[in-house]
């Protein structure tokens, strides 16, 4: 019987409501389901979405999908309907042969998150292949005087079905001297034997026709056919007798070519060419067996021909024939089985099942990067993969099943110092000598805001002219962020704060891209010395980090504001100052005293005096740094009763400010001690001036006190700075701070000049309250002292009558000046 096209139609019909309803269970949470082979393309398979709990928008937004072990792509995902379908034809038997279970290993890939299902398809036989004899014509030659009895090998046909669809029987035309019966084998197989039941009688019949049919046990029974032609021989009654009817040998899947395999022997008890005996592998030896092993015809000797691949073949079964030169020509048959042994000559094999994706820096332990498999083709031990990861690395394998692993965080990652790994795994077998394989696995990080902005410096210093031009930049703060991309753009702020009871945002304000701080208004060092800013540093990240930094503005004095006269007062007396001298004065005698004060500070309000202009330059002189107006020499009678003197009042800025001031001067007979007078005149106090001098009093002991300090503490670092450098001398510049922790004071030393002065500054930084300016000029017969304190309500022409009576009998004097918010005035 042929199979035909339209009988394989028909049993196609047959067989689908056969095997329509598919089974489907879940073994070790593994989902299986059985199909027949042959289905057509966009067969149900099943519902994968019912099966594995998973909703069709799930389905869609995880990008299932589905990846096959085997390579080809039998199957795909429905995702409008979440089934699995069938997407290619599937022949059973040529996916696994001769095998009697044939099951297909899917993966079901979800990503976010990332998860694996492993599905099995069973596909199950259906009689789709008739039996067929690789000879569809044998020939066999008996000699007629074989005995009844006598039995000859067939040809075993070959079936690709399995099971119950594979080779059952086999049938024989009816004929007179040969019968058919079925031969035992090991593995449980059976061959049709030819037995002879009847003499053979060549005179009668010199040749026989028979056909041997073989069937299979399917449903519908298929069937296939050989014609064998039997010739009948004369005598050569002795056949050739193996030694063993089965032959074993083994062989390392390794051993080289040409390599002497076994020797296989047989004789003939016939005599000359009757008992000669050739070696052949058997008619039905297939290509592949030829192509790796070949035998020597006369000494019988196997040979290794080919390569060996234990991989392919674990094991050879091979027909030998023996058949000597009779006449009949006589043969015999015996079996040789030639096992592989598998050596370990496959490397392991790292296949990525998904593509590994970027992945947060803050993602916990234990998040899924890849999905991997391990494969060896080997087999037994040197099949056995172990995955081993590079110490250190904040990655780990967690094992699923079937040599497939989970790569997976196990510690902390940090995108600032690792943004990318290549994560080198290790595959090594278990076989002797072991063969091990590396693959690179690429992983990203993805950034997150865990850094904040930092600024090159945590306070900066910035020094401006006072009298600026507004809109001037007066410095650029710069701060850096190490985290990437919108994270690390850095934004700077001010933050509100108080100047002088005022907002710091009326002083100034910052470009929020690069940091420069520009000024509002000019700046005023009389007004404002020294203020600060709280700069604010975010990120644009997402919640947003920042940092602050503080930039203290520190106002340099220009010379903008010219002397002051306090003393003589001319806006009281009128345009002149008028004083009066008893004729008698000898050389030496003060006058008076003109006091001046500079709103400017340091160099800017050194004041230095000199007489301008006088009626009588030889009788009078000024002391240029203290103002005292003296006689240079006796007054006599020829000197003019009415001097004017015109002094001049300098700075040491640049420019040089100036103011002037008239003196006039009467001199008068009889008047010997003008200074006492005004002694006695202040001797008899009102109760106003009495508070007054109290007051004087308890600030000279408070300034004196301070002040002793100051030169303490000035003194003990000028030792120290004269050990190292040899020199107590400081620059305006190098100007020492000194701070009492309860009082907050500040003092500033200044050596630079003809005049020494030391300047405390109370009250915290932006205060201005109160300062104690002390001034030591080298060149001057008196030091000086000035307290600066806010406003009083003391009437300051009683103060200066008193200090100036007293002048002469003191070697410190102190005086007070009045402070307002739009201009400052002291008294020296």
């Amino acid at each position: 019987m042929t199979k035909r096209t339209g009988f394989r139609d028909w049993r196609w019909q047959a067989l689908w409501w056969h095997y329509f309803f598919l089974l489907w269970s879940t073994i070790d949470g593994q989902t299986r389901y059985s199909i027949p082979e042959e289905l057509k393309q966009g067969s149900v398979v099943g519902n994968i979405a019912k099966d594995l709990g998973l909703t069709l928008s799930e389905m869609f937004d995880r990008k299932l999908r589905v990846a096959s072990e085997a390579g080809e792509q039998y199957f795909t995902v429905d995702a409008g309907k979440g089934e699995l379908l069938v997407n290619d034809r599937i022949d059973r038997e040529a996916l696994c042969g001769h095998s009697v279970s044939c099951v297909l290993h899917l993966q079901i890939v979800l990503e976010n998150p990332l998860h694996l299902h492993r599905i099995e398809v069973e596909i199950k036989d259906i009689n789709d292949n008739s039996p067929r004899f690789l000879t569809k014509e044998l020939s066999l030659k008996i000699a007629e005087s074989a005995a009844v009895g006598s039995r000859f090998l067939l040809e075993s046909a070959e079936d690709s079905d399995v099971g119950g669809n594979s080779v059952k029987s086999y049938t024989l035309t009816r004929n007179e001297c040969f019968t058919l019966k079925m031969k035992e084998v090991e593995d449980g197989k059976s061959v049709p034997e030819l037995v002879l039941e009847k003499p053979l009688d060549r005179e009668k019949k010199a040749v026989h026709q028979l056909l041997l049919t073989a069937l299979d046990g399917g449903n519908p029974l298929m069937s296939g056919t050989s014609q064998i032609t039997i010739t009948v021989l004369d005598n050569n009654d002795n056949f050739p007798v193996f030694e063993k009817n089965v032959y074993k040998v083994s062989l390392e899947e390794n051993t080289t070519k040409n390599t002497f395999v076994i020797k296989i022997t047989a004789t003939d008890a016939d005599e000359g060419p009757n008992g000669e005996v050739e070696f052949s592998f058997g008619s039905r030896t297939p290509d592949s067996v030829q192509s790796v092993f070949e035998i020597n015809s006369l000494t019988g000797e196997i040979h290794l021909k080919g390569e060996l691949d234990y991989e392919k073949a674990t094991s050879y079964k091979i027909e030998i024939t023996a058949k000597d030169k009779g006449s009949p020509e006589m043969e015999s048959h015996c079996r040789l089985q030639i096992d592989v042994i598998d050596v370990n000559d496959n490397t392991p094999e790292i296949v990525l099942t998904s593509e590994p994706q970027p992945i947060r820096e803050d993602a916990p332990s234990g998040t899924v990067v890849a999905l991997l498999n391990a494969r060896d083709a080997d087999s037994g031990n040197n099949s056995k993969v172990t995955l081993i990861l590079p110490k250190g690395s904040p990655f780990t394998l967690k094992p699923s099943f079937s040599n497939t692993y989970a790569l997976v965080t196990s510690g902390p990652l940090d995108r600032e110092s690792f943004s990318e790994y290549n994560i080198e795994i290790t595959a090594t077998d278990s076989g002797s000598p072991p063969l091990s394989s590396k693959k690179i696995i690429p992983v990203s990080i993805s950034d997150v805001n865990d850094n904040s902005p930092v600024f090159s410096q945590r306070t900066y210093n910035v020094y401006i002219n006072e009298n600026g031009v507004p809109g001037s930049i007066l410095y650029s703060v710069s701060a850096s962020d190490l985290d990437f991309g919108e994270n690390a753009k850095v934004s700077y702020s001010i933050l509100d704060s108080k100047v002088q009871d005022v907002s710091v945002s009326s002083y100034v304000y910052i470009n929020s891209d690069n940091g420069s701080i520009y000024s509002m208004h000019s700046f005023d060092y009389e007004k404002l010395k020294v203020f600060q800013i709280q700069v604010q540093a975010k990120d644009q990240g997402s919640p947003s980090l920042s940092r602050k930094a503080t930039v203290h503005v520190f106002i340099l004095d220009q010379n903008d504001n010219a002397p002051a006269v306090i003393y003589p007062s001319s806006a009281a007396l009128g345009s002149l100052s008028h004083q009066r001298m008893p004729r008698s004065a000898k050389a030496g005698h003060l006058v008076t005293k003109v006091t001046a004060v500079d709103a400017d500070s340091g160099h800017n309000a050194w004041i230095s005096y000199r007489l301008a202009e006088a009626t009588d330059a030889s009788l009078f002189t000024v002391n240029l740094y203290t103002g005292e107006v003296r006689t240079k020499r006796a007054a006599s009678e020829q000197d003019d009763s009415s001097q004017r003197l015109l002094i001049e009042i300098k700075d040491d800025g640049e420019p040089v400010q100036s103011a002037t001031v008239t003196v006039s001067i009467l001199l008068e007979d009889g008047l010997h001690e003008p200074i006492l007078d005004l002694r006695q005149k202040v001797a008899e106090p009102s109760k106003k001036t009495g508070r007054l001098t109290l007051y004087l009093i308890l600030s000279l002991a408070s300034v004196s006190v301070l002040s002793l300090v100051t030169f303490l503490i000035l003194a003990v670092k000028c030792i120290r700075n004269s050990r190292s450098s040899g020199s107590c001398c400081m620059r305006r510049s190098d100007c020492e701070d000194y701070k009492n922790p309860n009082r907050n004071l500040q003092i500033q030393l200044n050596t630079d000049g003809p005049i020494k002065y030391v300047e405390v500054l109370g009250g915290d930084m932006l205060s201005q309250s109160q300062s104690f300016r002390s001034c030591m000029s080298p060149m001057s017969e008196y030091s000086d002292f000035t307290l600066i304190k806010p406003s009083s309500t003391t009437d300051f022409k009683e103060v200066i009558s008193v200090l100036d009576a007293s002048l002469p009998d003191s070697t410190w004097t102190f005086e007070s000046q009045q402070v307002s918010r739009n201009q400052r005035q002291g008294s020296v």
